[in-house]
């Protein structure tokens, strides 16, 4: 009788879930969850790049606006289920 090595891999995973699933389940997320997380720190991450444009050009506006974006942003990802 043949005995089967229990130290050998599954099967391979299918890219599907290598590519979209393998990394939100990695943080405890649906895909969905992720993407909607994910979209929305880069939507504030984008606006926090406009921000220091202005501010590179006119000193005197936002001058703030960008560090106070990140440093939220930051807390986010610490405070992170």
């Amino acid at each position: 009788m043949a005995q089967i090595d229990t130290n050998t891999p599954p099967k391979a995973k299918s890219r599907f879930a290598r590519v979209f699933l393998d990394h939100p389940g990695s943080v405890d997320e649906t895909y969905f969850q992720h993407m909607r997380f994910a979209a929305g720190f880069g939507f504030w991450l984008a606006v926090a790049a406009l921000a220091a444009f202005v501010h590179a050009f006119v000193p005197a506006l936002c001058e703030r606006t960008a560090s106070q974006i990140l440093r939220r942003l930051y807390a986010r990802i610490e405070n992170r289920g």
